[in-house]
């Protein structure tokens, strides 16, 4: 008798071919499991946009085989989008004890008052949904409770690295379980997902322990106040920063409202080892001598930047930075984020202050390198890659390292978004797509910002807008008031009244033609007609194209 092989797809819906927005679905048979569920930082050209998350299309169409949804860790782009996930998805939520918590904290945070079940997991768990297992191995980041996801089918496993490098000198809920991954392997992986965000940095990722000696040492040769700045979700440079203030008898005061909310859970949680008395309010902060303090500035990419550089300007409502300060900026730069660390590094050294941002090794990063990702493999020993998490060109770069790392060509495939990836022992192809495009997160709103909306915002960004009231009497054809010509953006009004009045003066012959003209008068086609023939005159003045908007009153 035949035994039949089980139907095995992987659809990526973020998080390949850009920086965050990680979720992936892997389909057994009938029963659909989602790996995490997060969002990304808007693009520059996405104006006004709060977050994006993936398009939840296919899951909401198939939400009835949707089975567990599975969370790495606990940061933003893992977890971030898990509010609007279970607006449509009603399933068992499984993460690690802090990474559930961070999960909690976000679906508060975006007002989300449905039904959740959240589920503990931790290596040493395994977990069964009909025939298919689910197992777990603890990985190394900058967070503690990191996992690596395992789905076990009759053909090998499926296995999901998460966020990962590896770190000798780690340790506690840090360190990573080497033996289980190699025991995984050892048992039989038919396709590795993994992460690619420095698959183009050689060697290694440098260890916590030698950023950690760096920061002591820079804590010790300070005269004056330390200042370091990290993101929030970086738990492990936090806890550096305490040890190294404790090692050279400094306190250290907290400012980040996120970091604060956390704190207190992160302490009692044992995610953070706070030595007595080290920590103080900003308010005790006078009581001490500038070479006994240190200040912590956290936030995300956005708000702890902006943080540091209304310090350095001294728009700050507590700390204004000067000569006497060291800045320590531990956090890598992000891709597509170094103009503003730049700047903000530029602002820092004006104000005077020593900034210590330069070196490599301040700035150890959370992902694995060149190397980190050769022994993943050689650990799993897959028979297909899919270099996920990150930019084209970074899984471009990993795809060429696993080649290096001895797996065929035709068994790695670079996916796109939406892709349908059919995986079994005979093959991996790309066998068709899903929707899998952005849903833009504006203030409350979900998706109702689409490309003509951020079109209009663009033009308003750069050109203004040029607005025509006019009131027209229909019955006697004839304009009563106006026009009245409004610029915002576009041309400083004062210096432009010759514009500006034979702007109005076309409007009005443009109006009155078609009134005299027309026995039915077509509102929507008088409009366009404004627009057309002023766009042309107001671009031969100006070179210039605003929106421009006629408003038509009838009395």
């Amino acid at each position: 008798m035949t035994t039949q092989i089980e139907n095995i797809r992987i659809i990526p819906l973020g998080g390949v071919g850009e920086i965050g927005k990680n979720m992936y679905v892997v389909e057994v048979e009938n029963q659909l499991f989602i790996l995490d569920s997060g969002y990304m930082m808007p693009e520059d050209e996405m104006l006004g946009i709060d977050i994006v998350i993936p398009d939840l299309t296919y899951i909401i169409e198939n939400k009835a085989r949707v089975k567990a949804i599975f969370l790495s860790h606990g940061h933003d782009d893992q977890i971030g989008a898990l509010p609007f996930l279970l607006r449509h998805v009603q399933c068992p939520v499984y993460g690690a004890k802090l990474t559930l918590t961070l999960a909690k904290a976000q679906l508060k945070e975006h007002g989300y008052k449905g039904k959740h079940r959240f589920f503990e997991i931790d290596s040493n768990r395994d977990l069964t949904f009909g025939e298919t297992k689910v197992s777990f191995f603890r990985t190394n980041h900058t967070i503690p409770d990191s996992f690596g996801i395992c789905i076990h089918t009759d053909q090998g496993a499926i296995v999901y690295s998460g966020d990962f490098k590896f770190d000798q000198s780690a340790t506690g809920k840090y360190r990573a379980d080497l033996g289980k991954m190699a025991q995984i392997g050892q048992s039989g992986v038919l396709c590795l997902l993994s992460d690619s965000m420095q698959a183009e940095t050689p060697g290694y990722t440098t260890s916590d322990a030698f950023l950690y000696k760096e920061m002591s040492n820079a804590f010790g040769g300070a005269n004056g106040r330390m200042i370091v700045g990290c993101y929030t979700s970086d738990l492990i440079r936090i806890q550096q920063v305490f040890d190294a203030a404790y090692e050279n008898n400094r306190k250290v005061a907290v400012f980040g409202k996120q970091l604060k909310r956390f704190f207190e859970g992160a302490i009692n949680g044992g995610y953070l080892n706070v030595p007595e008395d080290i920590h103080i309010s900003t308010d005790e902060m006078r009581k001490y001598e500038d070479h006994e303090l240190v200040i912590l500035v956290t936030g995300s990419q956005g708000d702890l930047l902006e943080a540091l550089q209304k310090m350095a300007k001294k728009q700050h409502r507590t700390i204004h930075i000067d000569e006497s300060d060291t800045v320590l900026l531990s956090t890598p730069v992000p891709m597509g984020g170094e103009v503003f660390v730049y700047r903000t590094l530029d602002l820092l050294s004006r104000s005077g202050a020593h900034v210590i941002s330069s070196h490599k090794h301040l700035r150890a990063d959370g992902h694995g390198s060149q190397e980190d990702l050769k022994l993943m493999m050689n650990l799993m020993q897959p028979k297909y890659l899919i270099p996920v998490h990150g930019e084209y060109r970074a899984l471009y770069a990993h795809a060429k390292i696993g080649k290096e790392a001895g797996i065929s060509p035709e068994n790695i495939l670079i996916p796109d978004r939406g892709d349908i990836i059919e995986c079994s022992e005979k093959g991996i192809s790309q066998i068709g797509k899903v929707p899998a495009g952005n849903v833009l997160i504006d203030g409350i709103g979900v998706g109702d910002v689409g490309n003509i909306v951020l079109r209009d915002r663009k033009l308003l960004s750069q050109d203004g807008i040029f607005i025509i009231v006019v009131t027209i009497n229909k019955a006697k054809k004839e304009v009563t008031a106006g026009p009245e010509v409004l610029s915002r953006g576009f041309v400083y009004v004062r210096e432009s009244e010759k514009l500006m009045e034979e702007s109005a003066t076309k409007v009005k012959e443009i109006v009155e033609t078609t009134l005299l003209e027309s026995k039915h008068i077509d509102w929507a086609s008088l409009k366009q007609n404004i627009r057309d023939q002023l766009y042309s005159y107001l671009f031969e003045k100006t070179k210039r194209r605003p929106m421009i908007l006629p408003i038509i009153m009838e009395v």
